[in-house]
């Protein structure tokens, strides 16, 4: 059963912001490499960025790199994504994964990587 819930999505100005939440069971949150992807009409999913409880800090892709951040909130076994200084360019559909541990440090930015998936929130910036 799919235990990853994606939610927080909506529309917004280019420049605004939106958070994004990933709920999912403990131990998801707990043994995991926790990914965020987006994909847009017509292209490829692609990494946004990933977390480790364990890991040394969040991934980020470059292009995101200053303007999102990853967060976890512990007790609600939540996974944040705040979103800040969006672009048009980062319209599309966001999904949260879990994967195995190891991705932290290696193949974090490969959808192929994850096992479990949430279905997806829509964020759209004009």
């Amino acid at each position: 059963d799919v235990q990853l819930v994606e939610s927080g999505g909506g529309s917004v100005k280019a420049g605004g912001s939106l958070s994004l939440s990933c709920a999912g069971s403990r131990f998801y949150l707990t043994k995991c490499t926790m990914g965020w992807f987006r994909q847009a009409p017509g292209k490829q999913r692609e990494a946004v960025g990933s977390f480790y409880i364990y890991g040394q800090g969040p991934n980020y892709a470059d292009s995101v790199k200053g303007r999102f951040t990853i967060s976890q909130d512990k007790a609600k076994d939540t996974l944040h994504l705040q979103m800040n200084s969006l672009e048009v360019e980062d319209t599309g559909m966001y999904f949260c994964a879990a994967g195995n541990p190891s991705l932290y440090h290696g193949s974090w930015k490969v959808p192929a990587e994850y096992d479990d998936w949430g279905q997806g929130t829509q964020v759209t910036v004009s």
